[in-house]
């Protein structure tokens, strides 16, 4: 009887019905009060919710029955995490590296958690969101206003509802960065670059006044041509890796579209050792893990 609603609860969970598979999973830890995987599905179940505190105590527990399973310390990590308790996040993934020096998630996991907290320090967090602050009061709205690209989003009702919403709960973002619009308005706000080269394809952005194109150039515009310069050695290898990480990021979205999750978590961190600058190969690689949400 456990198994079976431990079944339905893998079901529901696959399947984005996270109250279901809260549900099924109390079912089944009625029938089987010992079992871990039960747990640690459930915590997983509220996790994907951000009902954190619930996360925490499923994980606690996974922990307490299965002390030497490296699963449970990702599930311990991934809710101290979302409710900002930074330093039990990272002493949660270590412990489980510790039984599981090879666990891609735990690495990962203890990766972003130690960013997020590099990003937070000096100021508390204000959500669930290691990029809460940002979204917070009226300073948002006057960033986006003040750069000419995001200026002309704000024109766009429906990426103004979308803004609107992260900015009601930051935890929001994650459903929203695919939107070419979005990782620019948050390169924006993180005063980062964020390589978005097709944000403006195909969106309906107001016509912008642009130099006659159409007209030839003047003859001695024409042979006004710069000489080629010579670019640093150090510079050249820089562009050389920010390029490669550009190809592991595209061949991350490949196998992400295939739902090929662990090839593409693999492609972005390959990404973001070549190049830590750009933030959408950390985000993208948080949305892998989150649709992953792993049952057992």
């Amino acid at each position: 009887m456990a198994d079976e609603a431990k079944a339905k609860g893998n079901a529901a969970f696959s399947a984005g019905n996270f109250e279901d598979a809260i549900r099924h999973f109390t079912a089944a830890i009625e029938l089987a009060p010992k079992n871990h995987v039960l747990y640690s599905n459930r915590s997983a179940a509220y996790a994907s919710l951000h009902q954190y505190a619930e996360a925490l105590t499923d994980a606690e527990k996974t922990v307490e029955l299965k002390p030497d399973w490296a699963k449970g310390f990702s599930r311990l990590g991934a809710a101290h995490m979302g409710l900002h308790h930074y330093e039990d996040a990272v002493s949660s993934y270590k412990k489980g590296l510790a039984i599981d020096p090879n666990n891609e998630a735990l690495k990962s996991g203890l990766a972003d958690v130690e960013y997020a907290a590099s990003r937070s320090r000096g100021a508390p967090p204000s959500s669930s969101s290691p990029f809460g602050d940002i979204f917070s009061g009226t300073e948002m709205w006057s960033k986006l206003t003040a750069d000419p690209t995001t200026r002309l989003f704000l024109q766009q009702p429906d990426f103004v509802k979308m803004m609107q919403d992260i900015q009601k709960n930051p935890s929001n973002l994650n459903s929203y960065l695919k939107d070419q619009r979005v990782m620019q308005a948050l390169g924006v706000l993180l005063n980062m670059k964020i390589q978005t080269p097709n944000s403006t394809e195909g969106m309906d952005i107001p016509d912008r006044k642009r130099p006659a194109e159409s007209e030839p150039a003047k003859a001695e515009e024409r042979e006004a041509e710069p000489e080629p310069m010579e670019v640093p050695e150090e510079e050249r290898e820089t562009k050389e890796r920010k390029a490669q990480a550009q190809k592991e990021k595209e061949a991350g979205n490949a196998a992400y579209k295939k739902k090929d999750f662990e090839t593409a978590i693999e492609r972005y961190t390959k990404a973001i050792e070549l190049d830590d600058e750009d933030i959408s190969f950390l985000t993208n690689r948080a949305a892998v893990y989150l649709e992953m949400g792993k049952v057992y």
